[in-house]
């Protein structure tokens, strides 16, 4: 296991082990969510992130898929963003889910994704390969290195957040998405904009763009909108 003093947590993965960080509420039990990282790695917001949910009544748990590489610079972001393989970040991704779902803590017949920055766009594309096993998607300005494969699996409602000032998601790029969710899998997701910059949720925000005001309000319809889907 990696020295990321995060994770707390191991699973098999696609005929592996996988490792993460996973938050119970004080209850004990509760929907499950799986929450995806920036491109910084797991870090100890992706951390405060699942412990967030876990107050509110959620079972999170994120995956590492950097295997305990964390950074603060952006240029080895970057570059850990592209080396990472989107299909064995994937199945990672889907092993989480697997474990979720098998864990009696977890009260709901299907789980949540929420992630960030590269993590959005994860979201979305566990969404369209898990189906039915995904009960809501929320995307923060999901970017992927890579054009989004075959939508057409998604079966789960979608609610994104992203910045109007975003210059590695730009508006138009999201619109264009949305229109090819609903294209290719007849759901319409809800594509909300904020006046602000890439990772305004983050409050380690390394690119100064953090604004708490627009990521309480995003936060705030991401619960509602989990407790409403997850049963």
């Amino acid at each position: 296991m990696s020295e990321n003093p995060v994770q707390n947590v191991s699973f098999p993965s696609n005929g592996g082990i996988a490792h993460g960080y996973l938050a119970v509420p004080p209850s004990g039990s509760g929907p499950g969510v799986v929450v995806i990282q920036e491109w910084w790695g797991l870090t100890t917001h992706i951390k405060d992130v699942c412990d967030r949910l876990a107050a509110e009544g959620f079972v999170a748990l994120a995956p590492d898929l950097y295997g305990g590489t964390t950074t603060h610079d952006g240029d080895e972001a970057g570059r850990l963003m592209q080396e990472l393989q989107v299909d064995k970040a994937a199945q990672d991704l889907g092993g989480a889910v697997d474990h979720l779902l098998a864990l009696d803590a977890v009260t709901s017949s299907k789980v949540g994704a929420v992630g960030f920055c590269m993590g959005g766009g994860f979201v979305i594309v566990l969404a369209a390969q898990l189906g039915d096993r995904i009960g809501a998607a929320v995307p923060f300005y999901g970017v992927l290195k890579e054009d989004f494969p075959d939508l057409s699996g998604i079966t789960a409602p979608i609610l994104g957040h992203f910045g109007e000032q975003d210059s590695f998601v730009p508006p138009d790029a999201v619109r264009e998405l949305a229109a090819r969710i609903e294209r290719e899998s007849g759901v319409k997701p809800d594509f909300r904009f904020y006046p602000a910059g890439h990772a305004f949720y983050n409050d380690e925000n390394h690119m100064g763009t953090y604004d708490p005001e627009q990521g309480d309000k995003a936060w705030s319809a991401t619960l509602a909108f989990l407790r409403s889907n997850l049963a």
